[in-house]
């Protein structure tokens, strides 16, 4: 690919990415999925940058556990809950004055959980998987 197709692709990718770290802050926004758009432009237009997103040692994380189907570490989980609720508590209770409102972000808030939870639990790049003990099971 080249030309302006290319350059559009490539400014996308980087605006997906600053989507992406900016969800790893802020509740509701997603983070894996902005990170996996940017994989996608930056496959078709630039080698260097899908290569610089894969190894960096913060983001990249989040993408090659999406694409291996390890899902999220339980720090990322919880994190990530935590967040999301201490910030739709505060705007259930300090910013939002209508109740329908206030119940559509607690139910927005409840489903991402759901899927939050229901994602694999995996563990850091890096360390050895934990092997639950059994009753009775003798090392």
């Amino acid at each position: 690919m080249s030309g302006p197709k290319r350059i559009l692709y490539i400014c996308l990718g980087f605006f997906f990415v600053a989507l992406g770290a900016l969800g790893t802050v802020v509740p509701l926004l997603p983070t894996t999925v902005f990170l996996l758009l940017a994989a996608y432009f930056f496959a078709r237009s630039d080698e260097r940058a899908l290569n610089w997103l894969l190894t960096n040692r913060v983001l990249g994380e989040y993408i090659r556990n999406y694409r291996d189907g390890r899902g999220m570490t339980l720090f990322h989980k919880v994190f990530t809950i935590s967040l999301l609720w201490a910030s739709i508590l505060g705007s259930i209770i300090f910013l939002v004055d209508n109740n329908w409102v206030r119940l559509l972000l607690a139910v927005i808030a409840s489903g991402v959980t759901i899927h939050l939870v229901s994602l694999p639990t995996c563990c850091p790049e890096g360390a050895p998987p934990h092997k639950p003990e059994r009753a009775g099971e003798a090392d």
